[in-house]
C-alpha cells in the first residue's frame, strides 16, 4: 500500500474503507467551496457513496492505472490529490487535486503536490505530468504554475460546471524540465 511521509505535518496515503466517513463529512463541510469547480460534489450526498469511491480508487490502485492518495494533515482528512488517469504508453499522468476548506492557506497543497510530482518522476519513472484546471480556478491554477509547467492548451467548453460552461487550460511539465528546477 502506498503511504508517503511529506513532512512531520502532511502524510499522503492510499484510503481505505475506515476513511469513508472522515472524507463524506470534509466535502459536505466543505459543499459549498468545493462545488464551485467540483461537478460531483452536488451528487455526493452520503459516507456510503463515498465507501464506493474508496473501492474504486483502491482497485485503480491495484490495476496499475495510478492512484490517488488522501492528504492526512496534522492526523485530519484534509483532501485528496492523484493520477486521473496514467498512459502507461507515453508516460504520463494527468494530476487533480483538492482540499476542504479548512485546510486552504496553509501551502498544504503546495507540499503535497511536490512530493506526488516527484514521486511521480523518480518512483513511476514518468517523463509527463499534466494538470488541467478551470479557466477561472485561479488558486489551482497557481500551483502548476509555481512549479514551471508550462501551458500548453485550453479545452473549449470542456465541463458543464454550475449551469454553464467552463473552459480548462492544461498545463504540462516534462521530467528533464522538472529535474532543472
Amino acid at each position: 500500500m502506498f503511504n508517503y511521509i511529506v513532512n512531520k505535518k502532511i502524510e499522503l496515503k492510499l484510503p481505505n474503507k475506515f476513511d469513508a466517513k472522515e472524507l463524506y463529512q470534509l466535502i459536505d463541510g466543505s459543499r459549498e467551496h468545493l462545488g464551485r469547480w467540483l461537478p460531483w460534489v452536488k451528487s455526493t450526498d452520503n459516507a456510503e457513496m463515498m465507501s464506493t469511491f474508496i473501492m474504486a480508487l483502491q482497485e485503480q490502485y491495484v490495476s496499475n492505472h495510478g492512484f490517488k492518495a488522501i492528504i492526512m494533515y496534522n492526523g485530519s482528512l484534509a483532501g485528496i490529490i492523484g493520477h486521473n488517469s496514467v498512459e502507461w504508453d507515453r508516460r504520463c499522468a494527468t494530476i487533480g487535486y483538492w482540499l476542504g476548506e479548512p485546510f486552504q492557506g496553509k501551502g498544504i497543497m503546495t507540499m503535497a503536490l511536490q512530493a506526488f510530482i516527484e514521486y511521480a518522476f523518480n518512483t513511476m519513472k514518468l517523463n509527463k505530468i499534466e494538470i488541467t484546471v478551470a479557466e477561472e480556478n485561479f488558486k489551482s491554477k497557481a500551483l502548476p504554475k509555481k512549479f514551471g509547467f508550462k501551458e500548453e492548451g485550453l479545452i473549449r467548453d470542456a465541463e458543464w460546471l454550475n449551469d454553464k460552461y467552463v473552459n480548462h487550460i492544461i498545463y504540462g511539465i516534462l521530467k528533464d524540465e522538472w529535474n532543472r528546477q
